[in-house]
């Protein structure tokens, strides 16, 4: 028999819905403890710029038992996303667990097991609350990374706006001003496109080095995900383990592998404009296939190709007189600055002990699976496994955590077998795939496949596989995954 547990779920995004479902459907009592006043994260309207959408199609970007409207188009708008993580919210009866607007400060582990939670709600006030297990489900975009320059105050002070690309909300601070953005991520692409539509005076994105961007559609013709979200994508790159008939494959195969990549890396050129424009990568577009791998905005290749968005590589060294003074010394006049200069991935809340166990020197999390340490009990992580299609994986990653927290694993693992699984992983991730040691090292992508297989086959799912062309060319399918975790052995807390 399974002990009822008060667990306590930090954060209402996509990661916190899964795991209140997952722990609620098991029989847990459930407490969603969220910050902010909505739910949906970085898809609640008080954090979307205009025009963002999501970087997975539909089909991929959402839970097992229930999918995206049928008249949502292929990229559904952020606006669309968070109705649907309401909807999701109200089908599955989550609304009542939540909390709004009560922050987690600190947290520390109880004599008698569990954790004391230090809690501060909207009205000002704070008190201890314990619970015996804790999901950290506030993601890899807690907090905006803001920086500080020189003359940013009196910048300010003379009229001038600096502000995070989450803070850029309303439009109407960049017509007819001169906007500089600081980045070249998604966010920053997104931005400046849209400033541009907008009807600012004049759009410059300052960026440190390119980056390879994917299309939505390759060629305008071949929806990305039917080159990258397949086994066949997932095989180019060495996993984490395998055994010697893969090596020698591998090694076989690496002539065709290499070509692949760089006629991709043509392809990206050829339909972006790379060159002319100055903006092709220096980095083997393999080695940087991660979670830092962004779509590419629509309309920014071409915008900068017509002049209408200025590309300056460099960075922010100092404001002066209306103007941002750059890293080579140029000047560039300025009345919106927009950081998008990405998020601290941390959780500020735990103690240094914890912190100590949980994250070696370099940054990178000790997690097994990437959702739980052996050294740190009652105690589990979910949605920091991004990867390109993050509410399946979280989906399935609470699924996991909720059976590990109740000894209910089909294959539960040993401390010893899960300390040795994060060092090999951990020393893969350094030695043999760099690329993967973004976000802490607990980037998933472009391992969906071999990820979720991990966590099915220790939930003890029995999993069908399609055909062998449908199984290696296609795309995951959230609802064959519903029917997998359907399949896993039932249980109930108590």
């Amino acid at each position: 028999m399974v002990k009822r547990k008060r667990v306590c779920v930090i954060g209402a995004g996509v990661s916190g819905l899964a795991s209140a479902r997952a722990f609620r459907d098991k029989g847990h009592e459930v407490t969603v403890l969220e910050r902010s006043h909505e739910l949906g994260g970085v898809w609640g309207p008080a954090r979307s710029y205009p025009g963002i959408r999501t970087q997975s199609p539909k089909d991929l970007y959402r839970y097992t038992g229930l999918s995206m409207p049928e008249d949502y188009p292929e990229w559904p708008s952020g606006a669309q996303v968070h109705a649907y993580l309401t909807d999701f919210a109200g089908t599955f009866s989550l609304l009542p667990l939540i909390r709004f607007r009560h922050t987690v400060t600190a947290m520390e582990r109880a004599a008698s097991g569990g954790w004391n939670l230090s809690v501060e709600d909207g009205e000002g006030d704070s008190g201890v609350q314990h619970y015996d297990f804790v999901v950290v489900a506030s993601g890899t975009f807690t907090d905006p990374n803001r920086l500080r320059h020189r003359g940013d105050d009196g910048f300010v002070a003379r009229g001038g706006s600096i502000l995070h690309s989450s803070e850029y909300t309303d439009p109407a601070i960049v017509r007819g001003r001169k906007v500089v953005v600081l980045g070249f991520s998604k966010s920053a692409t997104d931005v400046a496109v849209n400033a541009v539509k907008e009807g600012a005076e004049e759009v410059t994105v300052v960026y440190l080095e390119p980056v390879w961007r994917v299309p939505y559609r390759f060629a305008g013709l071949v929806n990305f995900k039917h080159i990258l979200y397949c086994r066949a994508s997932e095989i180019m790159f060495p996993p984490w383990s395998e055994g010697r008939v893969a090596k020698a494959v591998r090694a076989l195969t690496k002539p065709l592998v290499w070509a692949n990549w760089r006629g991709l890396e043509a392809l990206l050129t050829l339909q972006f404009g790379l060159k002319k424009n100055g903006l092709r990568p220096k980095a083997p577009v393999d080695d940087t296939i991660a979670c830092g791998l962004s779509i590419a905005t629509e309309g920014f290749f071409d915008l900068v190709s017509k002049g209408r968005i200025r590309t300056v590589k460099g960075t922010f060294e100092r404001y002066e007189d209306g103007e941002v003074i750059l890293s080579g010394g140029e000047r560039l006049p300025v009345d919106v600055a927009i950081q998008a200069v990405g998020w601290k991935l941390g959780v500020p809340f735990l103690d240094e002990a914890t912190k100590d166990a949980l994250i070696d020197d370099d940054g990178q999390y000790r997690l097994y699976r990437l959702v739980a340490n052996p050294d740190v009990p009652d105690l589990g992580f979910v949605g920091f496994n991004s990867s390109f299609a993050t509410v399946l994986t979280s989906d399935i990653a609470a699924q996991w955590l909720v059976r590990y927290a109740d000894g209910m694993l089909a294959k539960q693992p040993g401390l010893d077998d899960m300390r040795r699984w994060i060092d090999e992983h951990l020393k893969w991730r350094r030695t043999v795939r760099p690329a993967a040691r973004v976000y802490g090292g607990l980037c998933s992508a472009p391992y969906h496949f071999r990820h979720m297989d991990e966590l099915l086959a220790d939930i003890g799912a029995r999993k069908r596989r399609r055909n062998p062309l449908a199984e290696t060319f296609l795309p995951p399918d959230a609802d064959a995954y519903a029917r997998f975790l359907d399949s896993a052995p039932a249980y109930s807390a108590e």
